[in-house]
């Protein structure tokens, strides 16, 4: 294998919700619709963006962190899309140097140009002073220039592009559009499948950014050769089945993809659609929006009764979040009404106005040590004593992971490329 040059562009922000979401998608569809090959990366531990870039480009998504992933796996991922793209876009986590490890860390250590989206709806000349800040504060920095969302006209777009220093890159403006724009809820955009006229929103995003210098291909950059994981066959012949729906709809692509590379078969089914359990050697319940279809589950009595024979056959499970909400025996929403769950675990789930927890985790499993991410707004109210707990990357305690029998469960959503052989001994 040998160094690829792909061009490629890093779409950042000062802060979250100034639009980048918004924009890389528009940039994917964009692309797209001119007969490029697009390949868009997540930066950072997401389930939400990576829906929708996904639907703007035609393919998977995969995430970008290094504290969860690793610089071997961001590098043979960004080569690997760089030998079959024309475009590889990488959108930005939080603000261009929030976290440690930041997206910054990510643009200078594969020398991706950054584009900067700044929300400049009530901002005139500091719109340049911002962008002077993002492009100067970290020495060594590919900086490439600032676009502005939420523009009011031509005349306030002049007036922002005058602000810029000497020598900076103006990629543009772009109004704001109620059409256009992704609806959300608190944890975030709403799932793709969710917005029923997403493909029209896409579009209309699309045309916004095809008349601004942001829809010119980006420069080129190289890619060196990094070689893909050697994953043993360990689920050689085994059945693993995953909910996927409204409820758990919190799948990294990677996680399936290390999967089959441990050679399992995957079967995919919906417990709010009314299917049930189907037949299989191992359970993945990921997370979702358990607390939003609570009834709905409740109802699928044959989906409940199924995770119960699963269990007392003594078969692995893992569930995530989500996936662990709906095994307690009850949700209690923000209301404090209390609804039923699957009740394999003691205990109840609380929904909380606030977030509750968030960050990189790593879990030293008796399998293996897996890292992971927290991102929750219940509380777990259980008898239970946890296995173990995982540690925050900064060497603090992290999320409780409780084992009953073969199921083992937790808060913190797993990274399965960061032990392909963990997740074997977990599922096995």
């Amino acid at each position: 294998m040998t160094t690829i040059r792909c061009p490629a562009l890093f779409i950042a922000a000062p802060s979250s919700g100034q639009g980048k979401t918004t924009v890389t998608a528009a940039l994917a569809r964009l692309h797209v619709r001119l007969g490029r090959r697009v390949r868009v990366f997540k930066c950072g531990p997401d389930f939400l963006d990576p829906q929708i870039l996904a639907a703007a480009s035609g393919a998977p998504v995969h995430n970008v962190d290094l504290g969860m992933c690793g610089e071997a796996d961001i590098g043979w991922r960004l080569h690997r899309a760089a030998r079959e793209a024309d475009l590889i876009l990488v959108e930005g986590v939080m603000g261009l140097f929030d976290g440690s490890p930041s997206g910054a860390d990510i643009a200078c250590r594969f020398g991706i140009p950054v584009m900067a989206v700044i929300d400049a709806a009530a901002m005139a000349q500091t719109f340049g002073a911002l962008a002077h800040g993002l492009a100067s504060y970290r020495t060594g920095l590919p900086f490439a220039g600032a676009l502005a969302n939420r523009v009011a006209g031509t005349g306030h777009a002049d007036m922002l592009r005058a602000a810029l220093p000497d020598g900076m890159r103006w990629f543009g403006a772009i109004t704001g559009d109620d059409d256009a724009a992704l609806p959300e809820r608190p944890l975030g955009l709403l799932q793709a499948a969710e917005i029923a006229d997403l493909e029209a929103r896409l579009d209309r995003l699309a045309d916004m950014l095809a008349a601004t210098g942001a829809a010119a291909l980006p420069a080129a950059v190289d890619f060196p050769a990094v070689a893909a994981p050697r994953i043993p066959p360990l689920l050689a012949g085994r059945r693993v089945a995953i909910a996927r729906d409204a409820a758990y709809g919190f799948i990294y692509p990677a996680n399936v993809d290390t999967l089959h590379a441990l050679g399992a078969e995957t079967v995919f089914f919906s417990p709010l659609a009314g299917e049930v359990l189907p037949v299989c050697d191992a359970l993945w319940l990921p997370g979702g929006y358990p607390e939003l279809h609570v009834e709905r589950l409740a109802a699928n009595t044959w989906f409940q009764r199924g995770l119960r024979a699963h269990l007392e056959a003594g078969k692995p499970m893992l569930a995530e979040c989500g996936g662990l909400m709906s095994l307690l025996e009850a949700i209690v929403d923000r209301d404090g009404v209390e609804h039923p769950g699957a009740g394999l675990l003691p205990g109840r789930a609380r929904m909380q106005s606030r977030l509750v927890a968030l960050g990189l985790q790593a879990a030293e499993l008796p399998e293996g040590r897996l890292t992971g991410h927290t991102f929750h707004y219940s509380r777990t109210e259980t008898a239970l004593a946890p296995l173990l707990r995982a540690r925050r990357l900064d060497g603090g305690e992290g999320e409780a992971i409780y084992r009953v029998g073969r199921l083992t469960a937790s808060y913190v959503h797993f990274w399965f490329p960061s032990n392909p052989a963990a997740v074997a001994a977990l599922l096995a």
